[in-house]
């Protein structure tokens, strides 16, 4: 069975400072996703292994969870304490929470609308 977290406890996780790990597609990841999580797709995870740390939880999301509890089960058999966000970042969307595009990760202790406001002034 693969850990899964849901939306509220991982929005506790992220603003802790949480290591989200999102395993879309470039193209997807590129359009939104949470700020600050590292791109790491589901078909190059292995090749990205080295650049996690295994001393704290790695939290992995997708579009709805199909393949962040794929991606779970592949980081857990090889040592890591990772856990699938239930819903993935469709529902930290449809909440309401920030969202970063582009390639880069983004800043993750800013969110949005936050960003937005202060730029128009």
């Amino acid at each position: 069975m693969v850990p899964e977290i849901d939306q509220q406890r991982f929005a506790e996780a992220y603003a802790a400072g949480a290591l989200v790990l999102d395993v879309r597609e470039s193209g997807e990841y590129r359009t939104g996703h949470v700020p600050g999580a590292r791109p790491a797709p589901l078909s190059l995870l292995p090749l990205k292994l080295a650049e996690l740390p295994k001393d704290r939880p790695v939290y992995v999301i997708c579009q709805s969870g199909g393949r962040s509890a794929q991606a779970t089960a592949l980081l857990r058999d090889v040592g890591y304490d990772a856990h699938s966000v239930s819903g993935g970042t469709a529902a930290w969307i449809v909440a309401g929470r920030p969202v970063a595009t582009g390639d880069e990760p983004g800043t993750p202790d800013v969110p949005a609308t936050t960003a937005t406001t202060e730029e128009t002034r």
